[in-house]
């Protein structure tokens, strides 16, 4: 294990994940981003908040799963967490689609000036992306450098160590990965990604009021997705 001893990262997913963390291609990945670091780039998010989903939310603790792609490619916004960004920073246009959709689909939520959605990561929603790091201002420039072997190998372990967890699966690229969970365990949502890309299809999922239906059912605490000022 000692290649994680740096590694923010918590102890149910360092015994977890314990056998990724000896693979080589986590090691490849590591001195990637130290020569990426070393010639200048500027990777987000910091190397602290890379594994910042997997420090705030025990293995034991997931409720409901959100896959996004990569980091936000705009200095200050990543901060480990996907579709969230820190207070002060710009709500992205996915964010604000999602808080247009919460708007209607939980009752009186307000839309607040702000992206961070760590009230959220408190009550157990893992905001995961599939590849953790990404090179300033170049999308998915880290995606085939191993990330998605070791947000895969979570994605199994969540699904094979928990029961009644939600997984939201926005976009074709995070229903791609339905493949890795056991539907006759968890909960399975999918819709069109929040991105205006893709126009207004996202909008009616209704997923956060079905996931907090579906929690009910199973006997778990509802997320509370209304978000402070």
């Amino acid at each position: 294990m000692s290649q994680i001893k740096e590694i923010k990262i918590g102890e149910s997913w360092k015994t977890a994940l314990s056998a990724e963390f000896e693979q080589p291609y986590f090691a490849a990945i590591k001195q990637f981003l130290v020569n990426e670091r070393a010639a200048g780039k500027v990777i987000y998010p910091p190397p602290a908040m890379i594994f910042a989903p997997y420090d705030a939310v025990p293995l034991s603790d997931v409720k409901v799963v959100v896959i996004g792609q990569d980091p936000y490619i705009n200095e200050g916004e990543a901060h480990g967490h996907s579709f969230s960004v820190p207070r002060g920073i710009k709500v992205p246009p996915s964010l604000r689609n999602i808080y247009k959709e919460l708007a209607t689909d939980v009752e009186g939520f307000q839309i607040p000036k702000h992206g961070n959605l760590e009230a959220w990561v408190e009550q157990g929603v893992f905001l995961i992306n599939a590849t953790l790091t990404v090179e300033h201002k170049k999308a998915n420039s880290h995606k085939d450098i191993g990330w998605q072997k070791f947000t895969d190998a979570t994605i199994r372990a969540i699904s094979a160590q928990s029961e009644n967890v939600v997984f939201m699966l926005w976009g074709k690229f995070a229903q791609g990965k339905a493949s890795l969970i056991d539907a006759s365990k968890h909960k399975i949502l999918m819709a069109a990604h929040p991105s205006p890309l893709a126009g207004d299809a996202f909008l009616g999922s209704k997923h956060f009021s079905q996931a907090n239906a579906y929690l009910l059912e199973k006997g778990r605490p509802a997320i509370n997705w209304h978000l402070p000022a």
